[in-house]
């Protein structure tokens, strides 16, 4: 891939991951298998790379670690992206485009050159602590509605604030 494709699609595809966090206080929808919870808040991406990259964005998430959808919007409520999950399956929908990948741990190391925590970012909207390589969140202010995760390796740095309604 290359590092245009990388930096036009890295702000897009972290904060949809990284989104498939944020949240009100989450609805259950409870399909067999599975638990599925429902997600919106605000949030807001740093990426100290070469060239700093930052996003905000409103957004809902509907799903779980295994299977969901990310939609993002803009602060005039217009879909800026979409993201859809399952086995196998990643898709990002942006720019009336789509992009096909195995997984969503492919789908952002394409788009960002690393992988990142989907599977903790449930956990941590759910309020474990839950260990992901590199990263750090900041549960304290979950019960007001804010997370804050950070990545301090492996570089570029990346911090996710989270704002839940």
């Amino acid at each position: 891939m290359t590092a245009g494709f990388r930096a036009l699609w890295a702000p897009f595809a972290i904060v949809m991951l990284l989104l498939a966090g944020c949240a009100s206080p989450p609805r259950a929808i409870n399909p067999p298998g599975q638990p599925v919870t429902q997600w919106s808040g605000r949030l807001a991406l740093r990426v100290d790379s070469d060239r700093v990259q930052s996003f905000s964005a409103g957004f809902q998430l509907r799903g779980n670690a295994q299977a969901g959808e990310l939609s993002l919007y803009s602060p005039l409520g217009a879909t800026i992206a979409q993201l859809a999950w399952a086995p196998g399956d990643a898709r990002l929908r942006w720019d009336g485009k789509e992009r096909m990948f195995d997984s969503m741990d492919a789908l952002t190391r394409q788009a960002t050159g690393t992988e990142l925590p989907v599977a903790s970012i449930f956990q941590w909207l759910a309020g474990e602590n839950a260990s992901a390589a590199g990263w750090q969140a900041d549960l304290r202010e979950l019960s007001n509605g804010r997370l804050v995760a950070r990545r301090s390796a492996p570089l570029p740095t990346v911090e996710m604030r989270l704002v839940l309604e």
